[in-house]
Protein backbone atom coordinates (compact mmCIF):
# COMPACT_ATOMS: atom_id res chain seq x y z
CA UNK A 1 0.00 0.00 0.00
CA UNK A 2 1.24 3.47 -0.90
CA UNK A 3 2.24 5.51 2.16
CA UNK A 4 0.55 8.90 2.63
CA UNK A 5 2.67 11.86 1.57
CA UNK A 6 4.03 14.05 4.38
CA UNK A 7 2.75 17.59 3.93
CA UNK A 8 4.03 20.91 5.18
CA UNK A 9 2.77 21.76 8.64
CA UNK A 10 -0.84 22.97 8.77
CA UNK A 11 -4.39 21.87 9.41
CA UNK A 12 -6.13 20.37 6.37
CA UNK A 13 -9.89 20.08 5.94
CA UNK A 14 -11.44 17.90 3.23
CA UNK A 15 -14.79 19.34 2.09
CA UNK A 16 -17.21 16.97 0.37
CA UNK A 17 -20.58 18.43 -0.74
CA UNK A 18 -23.01 15.55 -1.29
CA UNK A 19 -26.45 14.87 -2.67
CA UNK A 20 -27.55 11.22 -3.00
CA UNK A 21 -24.07 9.68 -3.18
CA UNK A 22 -24.60 6.53 -1.09
CA UNK A 23 -23.02 4.38 -3.82
CA UNK A 24 -19.65 6.15 -3.66
CA UNK A 25 -19.33 8.15 -0.45
CA UNK A 26 -17.82 5.33 1.65
CA UNK A 27 -14.94 4.86 -0.79
CA UNK A 28 -14.35 8.61 -1.11
CA UNK A 29 -14.11 9.07 2.67
CA UNK A 30 -11.88 6.00 3.09
CA UNK A 31 -9.57 7.05 0.26
CA UNK A 32 -9.05 10.56 1.64
CA UNK A 33 -8.59 9.21 5.15
CA UNK A 34 -5.82 6.99 3.78
CA UNK A 35 -4.10 9.75 1.82
CA UNK A 36 -4.56 12.53 4.40
CA UNK A 37 -4.67 10.71 7.76
CA UNK A 38 -4.36 13.94 9.80
CA UNK A 39 -7.07 15.84 7.93
CA UNK A 40 -10.62 16.48 9.11
CA UNK A 41 -13.10 15.11 6.58
CA UNK A 42 -16.42 16.95 6.34
CA UNK A 43 -19.43 15.65 4.41
CA UNK A 44 -22.22 18.19 3.96
CA UNK A 45 -25.44 16.35 3.15
CA UNK A 46 -27.62 18.53 0.91
CA UNK A 47 -31.04 16.95 1.65
CA UNK A 48 -30.14 13.50 0.35
CA UNK A 49 -33.02 11.06 0.13
CA UNK A 50 -30.71 8.06 0.46
CA UNK A 51 -28.22 6.94 3.15
CA UNK A 52 -25.37 9.26 2.16
CA UNK A 53 -25.04 10.93 5.57
CA UNK A 54 -25.42 7.70 7.53
CA UNK A 55 -22.75 5.91 5.50
CA UNK A 56 -20.33 8.84 5.65
CA UNK A 57 -20.69 9.05 9.43
CA UNK A 58 -20.09 5.32 9.79
CA UNK A 59 -16.81 5.72 7.92
CA UNK A 60 -15.56 8.46 10.20
CA UNK A 61 -16.55 11.65 8.42
CA UNK A 62 -17.93 14.71 10.19
CA UNK A 63 -21.43 14.96 8.73
CA UNK A 64 -23.48 18.13 8.67
CA UNK A 65 -26.81 18.94 7.00
CA UNK A 66 -27.27 21.87 4.63
CA UNK A 67 -31.01 22.34 3.99
CA UNK A 68 -30.67 24.98 1.23
CA UNK A 69 -30.56 23.04 -2.01
CA UNK A 70 -27.67 23.68 -4.40
CA UNK A 71 -23.92 23.16 -4.42
CA UNK A 72 -23.22 26.89 -4.10
CA UNK A 73 -25.26 27.01 -0.91
CA UNK A 74 -23.33 24.06 0.48
CA UNK A 75 -19.95 25.62 -0.33
CA UNK A 76 -21.02 28.92 1.27
CA UNK A 77 -21.83 27.18 4.54
CA UNK A 78 -18.68 25.05 4.44
CA UNK A 79 -16.50 28.13 4.04
CA UNK A 80 -18.32 29.85 6.91
CA UNK A 81 -18.20 26.92 9.32
CA UNK A 82 -14.83 25.28 8.94
CA UNK A 83 -11.45 26.51 10.22
CA UNK A 84 -8.28 25.20 8.58
CA UNK A 85 -5.02 26.26 6.94
CA UNK A 86 -5.76 24.37 3.72
CA UNK A 87 -9.18 23.45 2.36
CA UNK A 88 -9.46 20.73 -0.27
CA UNK A 89 -12.85 20.43 -1.95
CA UNK A 90 -13.88 17.32 -3.85
CA UNK A 91 -17.12 15.84 -5.16
CA UNK A 92 -18.53 12.75 -3.47
CA UNK A 93 -18.97 10.79 -6.72
CA UNK A 94 -15.54 9.05 -6.72
CA UNK A 95 -14.47 10.60 -10.02
CA UNK A 96 -11.41 12.35 -8.55
CA UNK A 97 -8.40 10.43 -7.19
CA UNK A 98 -7.55 10.92 -3.53
CA UNK A 99 -3.95 10.11 -4.51
CA UNK A 100 -3.69 13.65 -5.95
CA UNK A 101 -4.76 15.32 -2.69
CA UNK A 102 -1.21 15.89 -1.44
CA UNK A 103 -0.17 17.45 -4.75
CA UNK A 104 -3.09 19.89 -4.47
CA UNK A 105 -2.52 20.72 -0.79
CA UNK A 106 1.27 21.10 -0.72
CA UNK A 107 1.45 24.39 -2.75
CA UNK A 108 -1.19 25.87 -0.43
CA UNK A 109 0.55 24.82 2.79
CA UNK A 110 3.98 25.92 1.54
CA UNK A 111 2.63 29.34 0.53
CA UNK A 112 3.30 28.84 -3.19
CA UNK A 113 -0.37 29.15 -4.28
CA UNK A 114 -3.75 30.36 -3.02
CA UNK A 115 -5.86 28.05 -5.19
CA UNK A 116 -4.82 24.81 -6.86
CA UNK A 117 -7.02 23.35 -9.58
CA UNK A 118 -7.35 19.64 -10.31
CA UNK A 119 -6.88 19.67 -14.09
CA UNK A 120 -8.68 16.75 -15.79
CA UNK A 121 -8.21 17.94 -19.37
CA UNK A 122 -4.53 18.40 -20.18
CA UNK A 123 -3.67 14.71 -19.85
CA UNK A 124 -6.73 13.57 -21.84
CA UNK A 125 -8.36 11.41 -19.17
CA UNK A 126 -11.56 13.47 -19.07
CA UNK A 127 -12.07 13.07 -22.82
CA UNK A 128 -11.57 9.31 -22.48
CA UNK A 129 -13.70 8.71 -19.40
CA UNK A 130 -16.50 11.27 -19.65
CA UNK A 131 -19.67 9.73 -21.11
CA UNK A 132 -21.87 12.85 -20.92
CA UNK A 133 -22.46 14.58 -24.21
CA UNK A 134 -21.44 18.23 -24.59
CA UNK A 135 -19.78 18.48 -21.15
CA UNK A 136 -16.36 18.82 -22.78
CA UNK A 137 -17.72 21.43 -25.19
CA UNK A 138 -19.26 23.38 -22.31
CA UNK A 139 -15.98 23.39 -20.41
CA UNK A 140 -14.12 24.66 -23.49
CA UNK A 141 -16.72 27.38 -24.03
CA UNK A 142 -16.44 28.63 -20.44
CA UNK A 143 -12.62 28.54 -20.64
CA UNK A 144 -12.70 30.59 -23.83
CA UNK A 145 -15.05 33.18 -22.31
CA UNK A 146 -12.86 33.62 -19.23
CA UNK A 147 -9.73 33.88 -21.38
CA UNK A 148 -11.38 36.55 -23.56
CA UNK A 149 -12.71 38.59 -20.64
CA UNK A 150 -9.84 38.24 -18.15
CA UNK A 151 -6.87 37.18 -20.26
CA UNK A 152 -6.18 34.07 -18.17
CA UNK A 153 -6.31 30.57 -19.60
CA UNK A 154 -7.45 27.88 -17.19
CA UNK A 155 -6.69 24.31 -18.18
CA UNK A 156 -9.94 23.16 -16.52
CA UNK A 157 -12.61 25.58 -15.28
CA UNK A 158 -15.42 23.22 -14.27
CA UNK A 159 -13.44 20.76 -12.16
CA UNK A 160 -14.81 20.08 -8.68
CA UNK A 161 -11.39 19.16 -7.25
CA UNK A 162 -9.57 22.19 -5.79
CA UNK A 163 -7.60 23.33 -2.77
CA UNK A 164 -7.63 26.79 -1.20
CA UNK A 165 -5.74 28.82 1.36
CA UNK A 166 -7.49 30.12 4.46
CA UNK A 167 -7.28 33.73 3.25
CA UNK A 168 -8.94 32.77 -0.05
CA UNK A 169 -11.81 30.93 1.67
CA UNK A 170 -12.51 33.49 4.37
CA UNK A 171 -12.61 36.44 1.95
CA UNK A 172 -14.54 34.74 -0.88
CA UNK A 173 -18.13 36.06 -1.22
CA UNK A 174 -20.19 33.12 -2.50
CA UNK A 175 -22.97 34.42 -4.75
CA UNK A 176 -23.95 31.24 -6.61
CA UNK A 177 -26.58 28.78 -5.45
CA UNK A 178 -25.86 25.82 -7.71
CA UNK A 179 -23.25 24.31 -10.01
CA UNK A 180 -22.08 27.78 -11.09
CA UNK A 181 -19.83 27.77 -8.02
CA UNK A 182 -16.81 26.36 -9.89
CA UNK A 183 -17.02 29.15 -12.46
CA UNK A 184 -17.42 31.74 -9.71
CA UNK A 185 -14.36 30.41 -7.87
CA UNK A 186 -12.30 30.56 -11.07
CA UNK A 187 -13.36 34.10 -12.01
CA UNK A 188 -12.89 35.40 -8.47
CA UNK A 189 -9.38 33.92 -8.32
CA UNK A 190 -8.38 35.53 -11.63
CA UNK A 191 -10.00 38.91 -10.98
CA UNK A 192 -8.53 39.23 -7.47
CA UNK A 193 -5.11 38.09 -8.72
CA UNK A 194 -4.79 35.13 -6.39
CA UNK A 195 -1.92 32.77 -7.14
CA UNK A 196 -3.37 29.88 -9.16
CA UNK A 197 -1.70 26.57 -9.93
CA UNK A 198 -3.07 23.84 -12.23
CA UNK A 199 -2.31 20.31 -11.04
CA UNK A 200 -2.95 17.54 -13.62
CA UNK A 201 -5.03 14.68 -12.23
CA UNK A 202 -6.38 11.39 -13.54
CA UNK A 203 -10.15 11.49 -14.00
CA UNK A 204 -12.48 8.50 -13.92
CA UNK A 205 -16.16 8.44 -14.81
CA UNK A 206 -18.85 7.67 -12.26
CA UNK A 207 -19.15 4.02 -11.26
CA UNK A 208 -22.23 1.98 -12.14
CA UNK A 209 -25.28 2.99 -10.12
CA UNK A 210 -24.09 6.55 -9.55
CA UNK A 211 -25.95 9.28 -11.44
CA UNK A 212 -24.87 12.82 -12.28
CA UNK A 213 -27.00 15.65 -10.90
CA UNK A 214 -25.73 18.09 -13.53
CA UNK A 215 -28.08 19.03 -16.36
CA UNK A 216 -26.02 19.81 -19.46
CA UNK A 217 -28.43 22.37 -20.93
CA UNK A 218 -30.06 24.11 -17.96
CA UNK A 219 -26.95 24.19 -15.77
CA UNK A 220 -24.86 25.21 -18.79
CA UNK A 221 -27.13 28.20 -19.39
CA UNK A 222 -26.88 29.12 -15.70
CA UNK A 223 -23.08 29.02 -15.90
CA UNK A 224 -23.01 31.33 -18.93
CA UNK A 225 -25.41 33.75 -17.24
CA UNK A 226 -23.23 33.62 -14.12
CA UNK A 227 -20.17 34.57 -16.20
CA UNK A 228 -22.07 37.55 -17.63
CA UNK A 229 -23.22 38.63 -14.16
CA UNK A 230 -19.73 38.33 -12.66
CA UNK A 231 -18.28 40.17 -15.66
CA UNK A 232 -20.70 43.04 -14.95
CA UNK A 233 -19.85 43.04 -11.24
CA UNK A 234 -16.07 42.68 -11.50
CA UNK A 235 -15.37 44.61 -14.72
CA UNK A 236 -18.30 47.05 -15.09
CA UNK A 237 -16.46 49.56 -17.30
CA UNK A 238 -15.51 46.92 -19.84
CA UNK A 239 -18.98 45.35 -19.69
CA UNK A 240 -20.88 48.60 -20.26
CA UNK A 241 -18.34 49.83 -22.80
CA UNK A 242 -19.14 46.79 -24.95
CA UNK A 243 -22.85 47.58 -24.66
CA UNK A 244 -22.11 51.22 -25.53
CA UNK A 245 -20.16 50.10 -28.60
CA UNK A 246 -23.12 48.05 -29.85
CA UNK A 247 -25.48 50.99 -29.29
CA UNK A 248 -23.04 53.35 -31.03
CA UNK A 249 -22.89 51.11 -34.10
CA UNK A 250 -26.70 50.86 -34.19
CA UNK A 251 -26.91 54.66 -33.89
CA UNK A 252 -24.53 55.05 -36.83
CA UNK A 253 -26.46 52.57 -38.95
CA UNK A 254 -29.68 54.48 -38.36
CA UNK A 255 -28.22 58.00 -38.36
CA UNK A 256 -25.66 58.14 -41.17
CA UNK A 257 -28.22 57.77 -44.03
CA UNK A 258 -30.37 60.47 -42.45
CA UNK A 259 -27.36 62.82 -42.17
CA UNK A 260 -26.33 62.22 -45.79
CA UNK A 261 -29.88 62.86 -46.96
CA UNK A 262 -30.04 66.07 -44.95
CA UNK A 263 -26.72 67.25 -46.43
CA UNK A 264 -28.04 66.67 -49.95
CA UNK A 265 -31.58 67.99 -49.65
CA UNK A 266 -31.70 69.98 -46.42
CA UNK A 267 -34.67 67.83 -45.36
CA UNK A 268 -35.21 65.04 -42.85
CA UNK A 269 -37.99 62.96 -44.41
CA UNK A 270 -37.27 59.90 -42.26
CA UNK A 271 -37.98 61.59 -38.95
CA UNK A 272 -38.70 58.40 -36.94
CA UNK A 273 -35.34 56.94 -38.03
CA UNK A 274 -33.60 60.13 -36.92
CA UNK A 275 -35.27 59.90 -33.50
CA UNK A 276 -34.20 56.24 -33.22
CA UNK A 277 -30.59 57.15 -34.05
CA UNK A 278 -30.58 59.87 -31.38
CA UNK A 279 -32.06 57.41 -28.88
CA UNK A 280 -29.30 54.87 -29.59
CA UNK A 281 -26.63 57.54 -29.10
CA UNK A 282 -28.24 58.68 -25.87
CA UNK A 283 -28.30 55.11 -24.56
CA UNK A 284 -24.67 54.74 -25.64
CA UNK A 285 -23.67 57.75 -23.54
CA UNK A 286 -25.80 56.50 -20.64
CA UNK A 287 -24.14 53.08 -20.79
CA UNK A 288 -20.67 54.64 -20.69
CA UNK A 289 -21.65 56.84 -17.74
CA UNK A 290 -23.04 53.79 -15.91
CA UNK A 291 -19.82 51.90 -16.53
CA UNK A 292 -17.69 54.75 -15.19
CA UNK A 293 -19.77 55.11 -12.02
CA UNK A 294 -19.89 51.37 -11.31
CA UNK A 295 -16.17 51.08 -12.04
CA UNK A 296 -15.47 53.59 -9.27
CA UNK A 297 -17.65 51.57 -6.89
CA UNK A 298 -15.95 48.33 -7.93
CA UNK A 299 -12.52 49.83 -7.23
CA UNK A 300 -13.68 50.98 -3.80
CA UNK A 301 -15.01 47.48 -3.11
CA UNK A 302 -11.68 46.01 -4.24
CA UNK A 303 -9.80 48.24 -1.81
CA UNK A 304 -12.02 47.08 1.07
CA UNK A 305 -11.55 43.47 0.00
CA UNK A 306 -7.76 43.89 -0.10
CA UNK A 307 -7.81 45.22 3.47
CA UNK A 308 -9.97 42.26 4.53
CA UNK A 309 -7.38 39.90 3.02
CA UNK A 310 -4.58 41.63 4.97
CA UNK A 311 -6.56 41.26 8.20
CA UNK A 312 -7.22 37.60 7.51
CA UNK A 313 -3.57 36.88 6.69
CA UNK A 314 -2.44 38.55 9.92
CA UNK A 315 -4.72 36.14 11.80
Amino acid sequence: MQKPVTLSKGKVAVLIPCYNEEVTIAKVVDDFRRELPDADIYVYDNNSSDRTGEIARAHGAIVRLEPRQGKGNVVRQMFRDIEADCYIMVDGDDTYPAESAAALCEPILSGAADMTVGDRLSNGTYAEENKRAFHGFGNDLVRSMIRWIYGYGFEDVMTGYRAFSRAFVKTFPVLSEGFQIETELSIHAVDRRWRILDVPIVYRDRPAGSESKLSTVSDGVKVILAIASLFKNYRPLKFFSLIALVLFVLGLVCGVPVIFEFMKTGLVPRFPTAILAVAFMFLCALSLATGLILDSLAKADRRQWELAVYREMRR
